[in-house]
């Protein structure tokens, strides 16, 4: 499983986060794409929500949600 916290990458564009792996070393995702699914934690409940791109970042189904400092993971 893979955790963090969201933040706009301003290098690449995307949004990116970091985790801990099993040995307890920081890695990085590597950027965040259109069309992937990740749960993200919204008021201690785990949603699925597709991350896509037109004028800006945004969740599908979760209409003006920031996505910045969101709690995100993915399996």
């Amino acid at each position: 499983m893979k955790q963090g916290r969201l933040y706009l990458d301003e290098t690449s564009g995307r949004y990116n986060f970091q985790y801990c792996d099993e040995d307890g070393d920081i890695r990085d995702y590597g950027g965040i794409h259109c069309g992937e699914v990740l749960e993200f934690g919204l008021n201690g409940i785990w949603v699925p929500a597709r991350v896509e791109m037109a004028d800006g970042w945004y969740l599908v189904g979760l209409p003006g949600l920031q996505m910045e400092g969101l709690e995100v993971r993915v399996k």
